[in-house]
């Protein structure tokens, strides 16, 4: 089973940028911001470019960041194509650069840098950064469709494990090519051996990162649950035919079981155009602990207000199992709470040991943490510190 990057740690370090620059990203032609504060909040009137900033923090992240954006829809509309993002972070090892961008005439290259030296991927950023978010768009993961929770899921693991996208990328790669043997009507069987052969090994790396994931997500929450919390706690686990196999079986013999469901379902699975077993088609199964109902079948404040525990939560694990405390990204987090919610909410913010980038279109929701936090107006490509 895959194991996290590093060991837990009893106090994890806990890094936080001073100072962001973006140049012709999204709506920003330039901007150039001090940030002296562990508790963000950027307020501003919708489309002003709130999200922008999040979104411009989560591209220090493998991956497509939280709008999982093209490269090139991330360019400044009337720019020159490019995009460029640039932050200073107090870290353990002192004040580190790190950047990320495209340059005009390699618009599907994605670049990387730390201290200003080229780096492979944005994967090694996670050696001195963690990142996790909250958006809008996620507001209906519990009654959504499971290919969205197994996207959250997969954030999830990233989080923690910075291989686990190459495992993802090499599954999608793994399906298709037998989807298209299948399509083709392979009939030497060597061929779809060898690609059943492949895809099971990734298959069932993927789901034993899933199923660590989970395991050490719902022990954290366990030990640390709050009945009277406003924000539930959530029960959840992983629904699949490999997920089922992991906690009983070596690796091994997981590959071998489910290289001969493959070989049992290849006419159905020609049929249906598709491989319908396996970590593809798995679910995150989610229950309001308190209640110990289905979280889709929970109102909509509810499953809200569970959504924000699990991913505060998770926040706490990547502490836990990397080291880092990650960088919180909140869009529109106030907005639905009451009063008493939205207390309770920057309460465990403060005591999360994160640095939290918050976004909320009326400045009133952020009055309560007015002096223990950096205030910042957003008006269409510019920022500018409230009073």
């Amino acid at each position: 089973m895959p194991a996290a990057d590093s060991e837990p740690a009893s106090t994890p370090r806990r890094p936080a940028v001073t100072r962001l620059v973006l140049a012709d990203f999204r709506s920003y032609a330039s901007l150039d911001i001090p940030i002296e504060s562990r508790l963000v909040a950027l307020t501003g009137d919708n489309g002003a470019g709130k999200t922008n900033v999040l979104e411009a923090l989560s591209m220090l992240t493998p991956g497509r960041g939280l709008r999982r954006a093209g490269l090139g829809d991330l360019a400044r509309v009337g720019g020159a194509g490019g995009w460029a993002v640039s932050v200073e972070a107090e870290t353990p090892d002192g004040l580190m650069q790190f950047g990320t961008g495209i340059d005009p005439s390699e618009a599907q290259t994605r670049r990387c840098r730390i201290e200003r030296a080229p780096v492979g991927s944005a994967s090694a950023f996670a050696e001195h950064l963690r990142v996790v978010w909250l958006t809008p768009a996620m507001d209906g993961l519990f009654s959504g469709p499971a290919g969205e929770r197994r996207r959250f899921l997969d954030r999830l693991v990233l989080a923690v494990d910075a291989a686990h996208g190459a495992r993802v990328n090499a599954l999608d790669k793994a399906l298709r090519n037998r989807n298209r043997l299948l399509e083709e009507g392979a009939r030497d069987r060597a061929w779809l051996d060898a690609a059943e052969r492949e895809l099971a090994a990734v298959a069932v790396a993927v789901s034993a990162a899933r199923y660590e994931t989970v395991t050490h997500l719902g022990a954290l929450i366990a030990c640390g649950r709050d009945e009277a919390s406003p924000f539930p706690w959530a029960q959840i686990a992983l629904e699949g035919e490999i997920e089922r196999l992991i906690p009983d079986l070596p690796a091994l013999e997981v590959e071998d079981r489910y290289r001969a469901m493959l070989a049992a379902g290849r006419g159905r699975d020609a049929a249906a155009g598709r491989t319908l077993m396996g970590p593809q088609a798995s679910d995150l199964a989610v229950l309001h602990g308190p209640k110990q109902a289905q979280a889709a079948r929970c109102s909509t404040g509810e499953q809200k207000a569970l959504l924000v525990g699990l991913v505060l939560a998770h926040a706490r694990l990547v502490a836990a199992m990397s080291g880092i405390a990650p960088l919180v990204l909140l869009d529109e987090i106030a907005a639905h709470f009451d009063p008493v919610r939205r207390a309770a909410l920057y309460e465990a913010l403060e005591t999360l040991g994160s640095q939290v980038f918050m976004t909320g279109a009326d400045p009133a929701a952020f009055a309560d943490i007015a002096g223990r936090s950096l205030r910042l107006l957003v008006t269409p490509g510019q920022i500018t510190r409230l009073a």
